[in-house]
């Protein structure tokens, strides 16, 4: 394990493009949708790993989500409030339950 690394920002995998404000633009189009069809929606800003990029994920009451690449930390916080949904970091907040019994009940439905 390497332990001498844990306080560096990961950045994205090599080879794999950041994304970029059109992107930006994208997922605000995606989320803006998302957001009006559904009720109790928030958004959990994701960290960049070694193979993805941030990423911000929209749950809404039922555990039903969508996730997509924003091209910076602050790009995610600002573009959940612009929408004027509750944001929240993942690191600190974790997936809600209800985001968990949704998968479980997408799994058994096949």
């Amino acid at each position: 394990m390497a332990w001498w690394r844990r306080g560096k920002r990961a950045a994205p995998a090599p080879g794999a493009a950041a994304p970029s404000k059109d992107d930006l633009r994208r997922a605000r189009a995606h989320f803006t949708d998302f957001a009006k069809s559904r009720r109790g929606v928030e958004a959990y800003v994701e960290p960049a790993t070694n193979v993805t990029a941030t990423t911000v994920i929209l749950i809404a009451h039922d555990g039903e989500w969508m996730r997509r690449a924003v091209p910076t930390r602050e790009d995610g916080f600002r573009l959940a409030t612009e929408l004027q949904l509750p944001t929240y970091d993942v690191n600190q907040t974790g997936y809600p339950q209800r985001m968990r019994d949704w998968n479980s009940r997408q799994r058994r439905g096949r």
